[in-house]
């Protein structure tokens, strides 16, 4: 609870008065005296549907008797807040996000990728919410600038569930301002200090909110330059012959690429008053282009793989309320072209590799709160869904000729939260709040059969700051398409580390799909602590403990040492010296795969000066920090704010931008320790400790591993800093005369942003207008140059684990230069 007291006309007078950048929309009226304090701008004025999601907005009155009365402001839900009984993990405010100096929310989501990431080992990027609400597809609101973002909250796995998702990726809902508009152009050039290469990219971004009505277009363009072994100080596999041309001229580390694309989303509120819910349409069209080289073929002629990609896809979603209940649906459809021309190695000809691949992915979910318990309403969820997906290939390599694949996917399943115990009601208050949660689904796939899932856990909160949750999903997984059908393929002169004879060949490898995979059974248990440190602002600790146990595991060709190539019989070719010749590396079925770890995360965060008055913070809590990874209680910074300082803004904020003239530092560290990690081959064998020495891939698996960031901005200036570290791992060989184990050593990568916000400098506009609204960046990636140092027992490192081959780019230094209109 907030306490403030004086004129309520005399606050909003104060705030009105600070300028906004980027700003096109009016500011909302003067707010007269009155003895009720108005609701927060952009929060929910009664306990109404919040943002059409069929949510009950939590609201308090506020009374005062007279002019100069005490207004009493008790934190309210923002409209578009994810209501869950789980908490969320972290949440940030505008001067948060302003903080971590991010040009998209694509780059935003980088930015916290230790915070979004999801330890349970299935998923992958995290689920996109917008205002609570499901979307078509996350390129809907990818280029929109981070400044026209009021909240953003990321949520546990087990959120995923309540809205039709499977539990293997965290949720991240993005709170928008409610009036916002702008222009944006970003440019990039980066650059690495060991030159060979460079890249450059460009991006225009045009975004208007207005209320439920947003419509945002973006173009898109970048091009990089390639990069040759020649280029970098690489021992070839095989030297050069005298006379001959270097054929490392003509092999590349990095392709030519140019990417171009177009992107064009919006959406608009539907019924009376455009609030009985939201119509959306997204549209998209892009192309990639790409040469690299090979060496050379027979003939001594350049071998180049040049190919082009060309896609379109559109997307449509509708969220609405039937009665009780919230209605959601979402379709997204897409068409690839690709196309792909190769270089005979004979030197007689082009092969010719081609693929159109059309999808539509459509979900309906049903919202709604059935029944109300003695400790409160059950929560449900139904979802139906049909997803249909055709891949048509031919390749010239391939002796199977054309590949026409079809897959259906019809399912559909349900969740329920149930309230056991409630503080706020009264029923096991002893306790906390405590709620249990179970699913279950259906899937119907055309070209292979029936899957199913289920799941169940408890959340349990014994206090506000405190919480638990345990959850264990059981689940069956069907190969992908591509993993069934792809065509066979093979690529000359790849280089292939043999662990039997400890030496680096030339290979052709042999690509494709497995027609042989079948269902996978996937058994998960999932143990989690969340809790809000106290006497600590913006902090948070998070524990995890995951165990993951799958069968009939379909993957990726391993990595090749001798426990494989005995496991899978045929699959390695060697000529009469015991040389590789071939490995056919389509997917194969793993017996058993196992594996348990412990992920544990820190979130810390603050201000950094004293509030100045003249940007009217202070005012019900404007400008403070959202909680992070707090119990699921009120958010805090409720409140009216003009310019960028709430649900109305430019360009980030007042003069002084979010936080009142404060600066924010934070910090966040994950460590992640792996307890076992085992697989069983093939029935009867070999089984593979993978933290023991044996390995599926490349590096092994490392026992430890951390993600950190950390970042600090003040009266416009700005450093965040990203990093990771793996701890050394080891790759046993056979044993037998002339082989050696490899030792993978450490890597820490350490990324640094650098920026200033010119247009949050009054002095700096004020003798160059132009730069109102800009911001220049300098980035280093990869500070250090690290790259990962593979030897063998008598210290040299192998031809093919070279650390320009590993990591070609090293390190690099990009400008940025952006401007909002």
């Amino acid at each position: 609870m907030l306490k403030v007291t004086g004129s309520i006309a005399a606050i909003t007078a104060a705030l009105v008065a600070q300028p906004a950048f980027a700003q096109d929309a009016p500011p909302p009226a003067d707010v007269a005296s009155s003895t009720v304090a108005e609701p927060a701008d952009g929060v929910d004025a009664d306990p109404a549907i919040a943002a059409g999601t069929g949510e009950t907005a939590s609201t308090d009155e506020a009374i005062g008797t007279g002019e100069d009365a005490e207004i009493v402001v008790i934190a309210t839900r923002l409209r578009g807040q994810v209501e869950a009984v789980q908490p969320p993990v972290a949440t940030y405010d505008e001067a948060d996000i302003a903080a971590l100096g991010a040009g998209s929310i694509t780059d935003l989501l980088a930015r916290v990728s230790p915070q979004t990431g999801s330890g349970r080992g299935r998923g992958g990027q995290p689920i996109i919410l917008v205002n609570g609400m499901r979307i078509s597809n996350f390129r809907e609101m990818r280029n929109y600038p981070p400044e026209s973002i009021r909240r953003m909250e990321v949520l546990p796995e087990e959120v995923a569930l309540r809205y039709g998702y499977p539990a293997d990726a965290r949720v991240v809902n993005f709170i928008l301002k409610d009036n916002f508009q702008s222009r944006s152009v970003e440019t990039k050039l980066a650059l690495p200090t060991a030159g060979g290469f460079s890249t450059w990219s460009a991006e225009g971004t045009l975004l208007r909110i207005d209320g439920p009505s947003r419509l945002s277009a973006t173009v898109t363009a970048d091009d990089t330059s390639p990069l040759t072994e020649a280029e970098r100080a690489i021992t070839p596999t095989n030297s050069a012959v005298a006379g001959q041309p270097d054929p490392q001229l003509y092999r590349s580390l990095i392709a030519d690429s140019r990417n171009l694309g177009a992107n064009v989303s919006w959406s608009t509120g539907i019924g009376a008053d455009k609030k009985g819910g939201q119509l959306s349409l997204n549209g998209n069209v892009s192309r990639a282009d790409s040469t690299s080289g090979s060496g050379l073929d027979a003939l001594l002629a350049p071998l180049e793989r040049a190919s082009r990609t060309t896609t379109v896809a559109a997307g449509a979603g509708l969220n609405t309320s039937l009665g009780a209940w919230q209605l959601s649906a979402t379709a997204d459809a897409n068409h690839t072209e690709g196309r792909t021309l190769i270089d005979q190695f004979d030197g007689d000809g082009t092969d010719i590799a081609s693929s159109n691949t059309d999808s539509l992915a459509s979900l309906v979910t049903l919202m709604g709160r059935p029944l109300r318990l003695p400790a409160g309403e059950v929560a449900a969820t139904v979802k139906a869904g049909y997803a249909w997906s055709n891949i048509q290939s031919a390749d010239t390599r391939s002796i199977a000729g054309p590949v026409n694949l079809t897959r259906g996917d019809v399912s559909t399943g349900i969740n329920l939260a149930v309230p056991i115990a409630s503080r706020r009601e009264g029923v096991l208050d002893a306790i906390g709040d405590l709620t249990a949660n179970f699913s279950a689904g259906y899937n119907h796939l055309s070209d292979f059969g029936s899957l199913t899932d289920w799941s169940a856990g408890l959340s349990w909160s014994p206090t506000e700051r405190l919480g638990f949750q345990a959850s264990y999903l059981v689940n069956q997984a069907a190969p992908s398409l591509v993993q069934l059908g792809n065509p066979r393929t093979e690529t000359y002169n790849v280089p292939v580390y043999d662990f039997t004879t400890g030496q680096t060949v030339q290979a052709t490898v042999i690509g494709g799909g497995n027609a042989g995979l079948v269902k996978e059974q996937q058994r998960d248990l999932k143990l989690g602590v969340n809790w809000q440190i106290p006497g600590m602002t913006n902090s948070s600790l998070l524990v995890e403990y995951f165990r993951n146990s799958s069968s009939d595991v379909s993957a990726s060709f391993p990595l090749l040492t001798p426990e494989i190539e005995a496991a899978f019989p045929g699959r390695v070719t060697r000529d009469a010296s015991g040389r590789i010749v071939s490995v056919d590396q389509r997917p194969v079925t793993l017996a058993e795969q196992t594996g348990s770890r412990i992920r544990w995360g820190l979130n810390l965060g603050g201000t950094i000066g004293k509030a100045d008055p003249s940007t009217g913070t202070g005012a019900f809590g404007m400008g403070g920090g959202g909680r992070r990874g707090g119990a699921g209680g009120p958010p805090s910074g409720g409140g009216p704010r003009m310019g960028g300082g709430g649900g109305r803004g430019g360009m980030g904020g007042m003069m002084g931008g979010p936080g009142g003239g404060q600066g924010r530092w934070n910090f966040g560290l994950y460590h992640t320790v792996q307890l076992t990690s085992r697989v069983l081959v093939a029935p009867g064998g070999p089984a593979l400790d993978l933290l023991a020495g044996d390995a599926l891939s490349s590096g092994g698996t490392p026992r430890h591993s951390l993600e950190f960031n950390a970042g600090g901005f003040y009266k416009g200036f700005g450093t965040f800093i990203q990093g990771t570290w793996s701890a050394p791992t080891r790759v046993s060989a056979s044993g037998a005369p002339g082989t050696s184990d490899l030792r993978f050593g450490a890597l820490a990568k350490v990324n640094v942003n650098m920026f200033a916000d010119l247009g949050r400098m009054a002095s700096v506009t004020k003798a160059v207008p132009f730069l109102k609204g800009s911001r220049v960046g300098l980035q280093v990636e990869n500070v250090f140059d690290a790259r990962q140092r593979v030897t063998d027992a008598s210290g040299a490192v192998p031809l093919s684990y070279q650390p320009d081959y590993l990591d070609p780019r090293g390190r690099v230094i990009s400008l940025t230069f952006r401007k909002l209109f």
